[in-house]
C-alpha cells in the first residue's frame, strides 16, 4: 500500500464515521448504520467510476476499502458519544477526506482520458456525492445544498491541482498543496459562515 492509498483509506474511515454518526442520530439499527456508512464513504467514488466506465469500481479492487468502512462503523459504535461532542471540530478531518477524494477522483478521471473540465467535475463528485446520498437516505436536505461552501471547495482544489500539474509541478508537491487549498477553503467558509448566493423567494 503506497502513500496515496494510505491517505485514501484514512479518508474512507473518516467519511464512514460521519455516515455512521448521522445514521445513529436517526436511530437506525446496526445494519442501517453500516449501509449509510458504506454509502457515505464509497458512494462518490462509485458514481465517478460508473460515469467514466471504470470496471470494476475502485472499492471492489481492494479489500482495504471495505475494511476501512468496518473500522469506521466500529469506532462510531464504541465512541459515538465522544465523537458527537467532537463533531464540530471533526469537520477538519472531513475536509481532509474531501480534498483527498477530490484530487484522487480527478486523477482517476484523467487516467481514463476524460476531458480536464469534466475530470475536475469527477473530482467534485468523488468528494461530495457520498454525503449527498447519505443525506437523501436519511431524509435530510443534502448538506452541499444548504450550508457553507463544500462542493465548491472540492472544485477549487481540483482546479488548482490541474493548473499546477500543467505548470509541471511534481505530484508529491502538488498533491498536498491542493488538499491544503480545500482544507483552507472549508475552514474559512465555516469560520466566517460563507456560502454561495441564494435566490430570494418572497
Amino acid at each position: 500500500m503506497n502513500y496515496t492509498e494510505v491517505i485514501d483509506i484514512t479518508g474512507t474511515v473518516v467519511f464512514a464515521i460521519s455516515g455512521a454518526l448521522t445514521a445513529a442520530q436517526k436511530r437506525f439499527d446496526l445494519m442501517g448504520v453500516s449501509i449509510i456508512a458504506f454509502v457515505t464513504a464509497l458512494g462518490g467514488g462509485t458514481i465517478r467510476d460508473v460515469l467514466i466506465g471504470a470496471q470494476p469500481v475502485g472499492w471492489m479492487q481492494s479489500k482495504w476499502f471495505l475494511v476501512a468502512v468496518v473500522i469506521g462503523v466500529f469506532l462510531a459504535y464504541l465512541f459515538h458519544k465522544r465523537l458527537q461532542y467532537l463533531r464540530k471540530t471533526f469537520f477538519l478531518f472531513d475536509a481532509i477526506g474531501l480534498g483527498v477524494f477530490a484530487i484522487g477522483g480527478l486523477e482517476k478521471a484523467l487516467s481514463y482520458n476524460i476531458d480536464p473540465v469534466y475530470a475536475v467535475m469527477c473530482g467534485m463528485i468523488t468528494g461530495t456525492m457520498g454525503g449527498l446520498l447519505r443525506d437523501v437516505l436519511c431524509n435530510d436536505v443534502p448538506l452541499i445544498f444548504r450550508k457553507e461552501i463544500y462542493a465548491t471547495a472540492a472544485l477549487i482544489g481540483a482546479s488548482v491541482y490541474l493548473g499546477l500539474d500543467y505548470l509541471g509541478l511534481g505530484y508529491f508537491i502538488n498533491f498536498p498543496i491542493s488538499i491544503l487549498i480545500v482544507i483552507l477553503v472549508r475552514i474559512i467558509a465555516v469560520r466566517f459562515n460563507l456560502g454561495l448566493p441564494k435566490i430570494k423567494v418572497d
